[in-house]
């Protein structure tokens, strides 16, 4: 995707008529694979060598959440209880180490860059426990979420308590860039957010405000924290833009794979219900590309699919048209300018690693 790949810190959005056309005629049997950049070396599993440097991880964070009262530290804690793959702060200690080797040949992650990771995470978290309060939504993760136990209200203070004990922890790396790098990600959010409660009537418009709003809700986190734990490992400007467009690539990629699994998965392999999206009044990739084929589509995305028997019929057009294969094709493009910018660095375990994380956000099915 090198037309995404411009060279700052923004979101790269294709050109409409691209993201578009050239996307939506690419027939599926034409889908790309990442693979053919990668080499035919054996490599080690990622997230075993990226956990290695995240043990007792989530009893760190825990540290970090010094509540005393007995029911706010169990709402706070409840979704750090270890049972996720952690996919960010693997990302962003491999991104440590792939710079760290880049630079001086060191194999050993700074205490501030395993925080960078830890901060990563609660900022994740508390975000999803303020999704959830928005979205009223029921699960997460395969179990109820905090506002479904405790109410809105106690859900609402917790994600704002986890976001906090972040601030104190990120204030502790005591580096004003790297504050400023992360703050930008909450920001983003909140953006983001905002973004997800509107709508545009343009259908082209439409497309670069999903991708914005995919950019600032997803990938933001992801990009500012590698380009964070970059600039406490190397002082070279590139090798920060490197990891900055790579983590932005991943990101976009991994969200556009979420979009396609609300509607090919099953909710019990989710974890969360399926079609969520849709009786959200959201329309993702899928919708928005099967849009192309169905026009009628139009009017379900302007009323935000609000009407009795309108998220059945918006599933049922995006399964019978090709809106997941234009959106999965879409997301191996955002993995190949990934895999193209982390390949400038210099050779390393991790850096191998994480290319190989490009295919496995590809693959996931959950």
């Amino acid at each position: 995707m090198c037309h995404l790949a411009q060279r700052s810190s923004t979101l790269a959005v294709p050109k409409i008529d691209q993201a578009f056309g050239r996307f939506h005629h690419t027939s599926a049997s034409h889908l790309c694979s990442c693979s053919k950049t990668v080499s035919d070396e054996k490599y080690q599993d990622p997230f075993q060598l990226g956990r290695k440097d995240l043990k007792n991880l989530y009893e760190d964070i825990k540290k970090e959440l010094l509540v005393s009262a007995a029911e706010f530290k169990e709402m706070c804690e409840y979704y750090f209880d270890g049972k996720g793959k952690a996919f960010r702060p693997v990302i962003v200690v491999l991104m440590a180490r792939a710079c760290n080797i880049h630079h001086n040949n060191s194999r050993e992650v700074q205490a501030s860059q395993r925080s960078v990771a830890i901060i990563a995470e609660m900022i994740h978290t508390a975000s999803l426990v303020h999704d959830d309060v928005i979205d009223d939504a029921n699960s997460r993760r395969g179990k109820m979420t905090v506002n479904q136990i405790w109410g809105e209200r106690k859900a609402v203070l917790a994600g704002d308590f986890i976001l906090s004990a972040a601030s104190v922890a990120l204030a502790r790396i005591g580096n004003t860039t790297i504050v400023s790098v992360l703050t930008q990600v909450i920001e983003d959010l909140v953006r983001g957010e905002f973004l997800q409660l509107g709508s545009k009537e343009n259908e082209n418009e439409r497309f670069a405000h999903y991708l914005e709003k995919t950019f600032k809700k997803t990938a933001s986190l992801i990009a500012n924290s590698c380009k964070a734990v970059s600039i406490l490992g190397c002082p070279d400007p590139k090798v920060h833009e490197i990891a900055y467009q790579y983590g932005k690539n991943v990101g976009i990629a991994f969200q556009l794979i979420d979009d396609v699994l609300d509607f090919t998965s099953c909710a019990d392999h989710l974890g969360k219900p399926a079609a969520a999206d849709l009786k959200l009044g959201l329309a993702t990739g899928p919708v928005l590309f099967a849009c192309r084929q169905f026009p009628e589509m139009n009017a379900l995305i302007m009323r935000r699919f609000s009407k009795p028997g309108d998220v059945e019929r918006a599933r049922k057009y995006v399964l019978q048209s090709d809106g997941v294969q234009q959106t999965t094709y879409l997301a191996q493009r955002y993995c190949h300018e990934a895999t193209r910018e982390i390949s400038k660095l210099r050779p390393s375990p991790e850096r191998e690693a994480l290319i190989q994380l490009t295919e496995m956000v590809l693959m996931r099915d959950k």
